[in-house]
């Protein structure tokens, strides 16, 4: 059964980012807290990333709207929704 779902167009890519490495920079960026350029992001990066798997985990990121990239760096501004895990745990199991 062929797949009829395409999250994002891989005609024009050669090489994806795995998910470790997209997770690796969202924590990087989480736990910055700040501010940061391309450079100093990959810098702070524990592992090395090559330039384009970079760019397209950004491009990702802010299509998800986890970041906003803008003239002087890239910050993180995803907060995760704190109530609606306490509404979870309290609601009823159907």
């Amino acid at each position: 059964m062929p797949q009829t779902i395409q999250i994002m167009e891989r005609k024009n890519l050669k090489h994806s980012p795995t998910l470790n490495t997209v997770l690796m920079v969202e924590e990087t960026l989480k736990k910055s807290g700040k501010l940061l350029t391309l450079a100093e992001l990959k810098r702070k990066l524990p592992k090395q990333v090559m330039h384009q798997t970079l760019i397209q985990i950004l491009d990702y990121l802010q299509m998800s709207g986890k970041i906003l990239i803008g003239k002087k760096g890239i910050l993180w501004i995803f907060t995760e929704r704190k109530e609606l895990n306490e509404l979870i745990k309290r609601g009823t199991e159907i």
